[in-house]
This record gives structure tokens, sequence and C-alpha cells, in this order.
């Protein structure tokens, strides 16, 4: 934009809309606050990708939509906890998922004890995509092609799904 003035002036003119936005995403003034910080200083930082004669309000709400989704992603990643037992006991799940609970341990050793009972060209992709490989990955892994893996995780989820019909 040849106008750096214009530009900041613009985007200030955004901030309440802005803040708006990142409330209705965060549902908390102090991560709204937040967002709407990582997404001006991101708009400033790329102030030259900036194209005249389109859309600045949408550029710089799609800034703030993608900024949120990566750090939704980031979080959800982060309270995951691979499982490095043997029988996959805790197979990928939150730290608050209820295996305290009575109910939560035998729910997990029936999904461990179906996983173990798959084949083991569906059981190695399938454990392997619940520990958070890609698919690109486990096919490369395992000398497949991407589309065997994929399918083979599939077929494994929706059997899965079969044998635990009753937990749901």
């Amino acid at each position: 934009m040849a106008d750096s003035t214009s530009f900041k002036q613009r985007l200030l003119g955004l901030q309440g809309n802005l803040m708006n936005f990142a409330y209705q995403l965060t549902t908390s003034r102090e991560a709204a606050q937040d967002l709407v910080q990582d997404t001006t200083l991101k708009a400033l930082d790329n102030e030259t990708k900036y194209i005249d004669n389109t859309n600045f309000k949408g550029w710089v709400f799609t800034i703030m939509r993608n900024i949120f989704i990566n750090n939704y992603r980031r979080q959800v990643r982060s309270a995951t906890i691979v499982d490095t037992t043997e029988d996959l006991y805790h197979l990928n799940i939150s730290q608050e998922s209820g295996l305290s609970t009575p109910e939560g341990s035998y729910a997990a050793k029936e999904i461990s004890e179906a996983i173990s009972s798959f084949s083991e060209e569906y059981r190695e992709p399938f454990s392997l995509y619940v520990a958070g490989y890609k698919y690109s990955e486990i096919a490369e892994r395992m000398s497949l092609p991407l589309g065997t893996v994929k399918s083979r995780i599939f077929f494994a989820r929706k059997r899965l799904q079969t044998m635990l019909k009753d937990y749901r």
C-alpha cells in the first residue's frame, strides 16, 4: 500500500470491530484483547502484502480468523497426550478423560482390546494415526500408497465404532 499512515488509520479504525469479532471467537475479554493485538501486529508486519482496491476489512478479519484457528489447533495438540504404552491403554486422550473412574478404565480397556483384535494391516496404521502421525508419514513409514493408508484407517475407525457402539 502506498500510504502507510492511511493503512495504520484504517487498521486503528477497525479495532472496535476486531474486538467484537475476537470476543465472539474467544468468549473471554482477555483472550479477545490478545487476539486483537496479535492480529494488529500481524497486519502491520504484512502491510506490504496488502493490495490496494481489495477488501481491507475482510483481509484483516481473515488474519484474525487464521490466528484464532492456529492457536486453537496448537492448544488441542498440547492438551493431547501420546500413549506410549504397549497396549495403547490411554489412546491419545485428554487429561480430563474420566480414566480415574472405574467406568473410564473399563472403557479404555475395551477400546484397547478392540484395537488389539484388528489384523496387523489395520492395527498398525490406525495406532500410528492415533499417536499423531499424519497420513503421509504413515504411508512413508509403512511403504504403502497414501490411499491405502487412508482407507485402512477409515475401515479401522468404522470397525471400532461398530464394536463399541454400546458406549455411545
